[in-house]
Formats: structure tokens, C-alpha cells, sequence
């Protein structure tokens, strides 16, 4: 088995083939280092320490996971909060940064002797008709090499080897451009305030999100096109104490800021998700926008369901859960993105100041208002707020 990519996904079936006695590879194009390093999402949902629990991978996140519940709203109808561990199912996140939770499943990957290739780029993946596969590579001295399996895992985003290697109309591929760029900010500073933030400003939509006690992820939106460094600090922290009105509910943490990336929110997802003996997982099956944090956790979903599959295939010969592959998972992609959809219409109003833009600002504002008020709404927001 080749698994590509050591991100969640990857290292999730890879731990999980490894226990059920299947031979298998991981290959990364990045060096080690920064996979255990590149700071990605923090919010585990429910379901998804449940399968890190099943496994045993979960002796990490249980020691230095930090339970969270709570989000608070601010627009210029004043804040409000929902705990939502008191709504819908009654579940709640536990916060883990990704680098952490990557680290953990590598390390336990290696110790029981499983192999990763870095540094190591696939190329393509050739011969996927077939029941003798291969994924053709440059290695980390420069030389090519070539890979063969009885299957490939294709788990290496939305720009990697699997997907440019899907023969030419076998897929449908559905896309969305929200309209809505982000800058994503990594600052070295203290939480200022004990829940995840959204603020919705006419300026545009500002986020705070804490993930350790030192470092908190902020999101402000972003005019597209203008390159990530092209405001200071200081102006960033301005912007940001304005958009989450800083001065009527208390002043952000200030600190460095230690990454800054341009995210344009997009949405696709790749039907089906299975080409002979190519399988996609995580963002190369569907990439989700970062609005309701689900990527992680449905790499982490699909990841057990594929293992389950192959091991049932490559060891009891019993090929139904490879067949049933992508009609498992879609289900769970398709909800995650309309509910990523709903966020997106919640926090951003239009840009324009005509008519119509008026009455969808004016619909957006209402929904808000019902969050805040109206229990079943809230039971919903909660349920799929955590659910995936």
C-alpha cells in the first residue's frame, strides 16, 4: 500500500493499516521538520477524538488537549455567546493543534516500524486500471524512483500527484469561489478571550481563535489580491481591535506575528472517489473552506472508513467496502460543506450598497438574530457546529 502525504488522513490510515498487518508507505514531499511543524486547524470535533480514542492515538490530545465550547458573537447589535456543549448533541471541541496531533501519529507510526519517505515528491500515479498501480517519483537525492502497490491512498491535497493523475473525464468535480479572502495571522500572544470570536463589522469579518496558551490563530477579511505583507503589524492589530470592537468589550493581546497567509475561500469536492485502485482522502477528495473548521476532521473520518475498507479487501479478501467507498464519505463531505456554506453567508455581508445587497445584509442580520434567540436554531447551529 502508497500512501501519499503525511498529514491527517495519511498518518490515520497508515497507523490503522499498520495494526491490521498491511504493508504500507508513506511518501511526503516535505522534509520532516516542517510536517511536524506547519501550523494547520486546532479544533477536533467529537466524533473525531472518538476515533483517535478507538485506535489508541489518542494519549496526546488527552494530555495536552484543551476542551472548548464556547463561541461568542459581536456585530453591531451588541455580543452574545452559546455554549453549545448544553445544545444539539451535547459534544464539544477539544483544541489540539494539528503540528501536535501530526507528531503524535508520526512518532507512533515510526515506533512500530512504519516507514515514511520526505523530502520524497510523487509525480503521478500510473496504471490505475490496474491491480498493479504505481506512483513514479522524484526521491530526496534528486534521482527518480517509481513505487508499486496493490493501491494507492491519494492523501496530498488538492494540488498533489492523485489528483492531476485522474484520467481525464472520470470525475465531477464541483467547485464554489465564495468571494471572501481571508488573511490568516499566527501571533504569539495570549487568548483574548476564553471562546472562539466572530466579529461581524461593516469592514468585513474579523475571527479569534485560541490554540495554545500563547498563541491564537486571527482571521481578518481581506480585499483579494493584496499580497499578505502588505500592512504592518501595528495596522493589522488596529484593524483587528476595530472589527471586534475592542473598545466597548475589552483590548486584544498584542504580539508578533509569527505567520500570515492569504486564504481565498473556496469549496470542491471530487466525485467519485475511487478510480480503480486510486483512493482520495482529505483535501483531495473535497476541499472544505476553513469557516467551520472540518477539514481535519473529516480527513481523520475517511481515513478510518478507507482503512476498514482495505484491510477488509487486502486481508479477509472481502472487496464491499472498497466498492462503498465514496458512497460513505460523501454524505459526510456534502454535509460539512453546507453547513461551511451556511457559516460563510452568517459572518459576510455583501460588498455592494445597492438594493439587493441591502436586503441580503439585512437577511444575514436576521439570521443572527435568530441564533441568538431561538433555541431550536441553536440546537442546529451546535449539532453541526461539531458534528461532521
Amino acid at each position: 500500500m502508497v500512501i501519499l502525504g503525511a498529514g491527517p488522513a495519511g498518518l490515520v490510515l497508515g497507523n490503522l493499516l499498520q495494526r491490521r498487518g498491511v504493508d504500507c508507505v508513506v511518501l511526503e514531499r516535505a522534509e520532516r521538520a516542517y510536517v511536524q511543524t506547519r501550523a494547520r486547524a486546532g479544533f477536533l470535533a467529537a466524533n473525531t477524538v472518538r476515533i483517535l480514542e478507538r485506535h489508541g492515538l489518542a494519549e496526546g490530545l488527552h494530555r495536552h488537549g484543551r476542551a472548548h465550547s464556547t463561541c461568542e458573537f459581536r456585530t453591531v447589535d451588541g455580543r452574545f455567546r452559546l455554549d453549545y456543549s448544553g445544545l444539539g448533541r451535547g459534544e464539544r471541541h477539544t483544541v489540539y493543534p494539528q503540528q501536535r496531533l501530526v507528531t503524535d501519529l508520526l512518532t507512533r507510526f515510526l515506533a512500530a516500524g512504519g516507514r515514511v519517505e520526505f523530502a520524497t515528491e510523487a509525480l503521478a500515479v500510473l496504471d490505475t486500471d490496474t491491480d498493479r498501480p504505481s506512483v513514479t517519483v522524484r526521491e530526496a537525492d534528486g534521482r527518480p524512483g517509481r513505487w508499486r502497490a496493490r493501491y494507492v491512498a491519494g492523501c496530498d491535497g488538492r494540488h498533489g500527484a492523485a489528483r492531476r493523475s485522474l484520467p481525464p473525464g472520470s470525475v465531477r468535480r464541483h467547485h464554489c469561489d465564495h468571494g471572501v479572502t481571508w488573511l490568516g495571522l499566527l501571533a504569539e500572544a495570549p487568548p483574548s478571550l476564553d471562546a472562539v470570536g466572530y466579529a461581524v463589522h461593516e469592514r468585513g469579518f474579523a475571527g479569534h481563535m485560541a490554540r495554545t496558551s500563547e498563541i491564537t490563530r486571527y482571521y481578518v477579511q481581506w480585499e483579494r489580491g493584496t499580497p499578505a505583507d502588505a500592512w504592518s503589524e501595528e495596522r493589522i492589530w488596529d484593524e483587528l481591535e476595530l472589527r471586534m470592537r475592542g473598545a466597548d468589550y475589552g483590548p486584544l493581546h498584542r504580539g508578533r506575528f509569527a505567520e500570515r497567509t492569504v486564504v481565498d475561500l473556496e469549496s470542491d469536492v471530487l466525485e467519485p472517489l475511487r478510480h480503480g485502485s486510486l483512493f482520495l482522502a482529505g483535501d483531495a477528495a473535497g476541499l472544505v473552506s476553513p469557516c467551520a473548521a472540518k477539514g481535519a476532521n473529516l480527513a481523520v473520518l475517511e481515513a478510518e472508513i478507507l482503512a476498514d475498507a482495505l484491510a477488509d479487501g487486502l486481508v479477509h479478501g472481502d472487496s464491499g467496502g472498497l466498492d462503498a467507498y465514496s458512497a460513505r464519505c460523501l454524505p459526510y463531505i456534502w454535509r460539512a460543506q453546507e453547513f461551511s456554506h451556511w457559516m460563510i453567508r452568517l459572518l459576510h455581508g455583501p460588498s455592494g450598497s445597492d438594493g439587493t445587497s441591502l436586503f441580503h445584509d439585512s437577511l444575514r442580520r436576521s439570521r443572527i438574530a435568530s441564533l441568538r434567540t431561538s433555541r431550536s436554531h441553536q440546537d442546529w447551529f451546535a449539532e453541526h457546529y461539531v458534528g461532521v
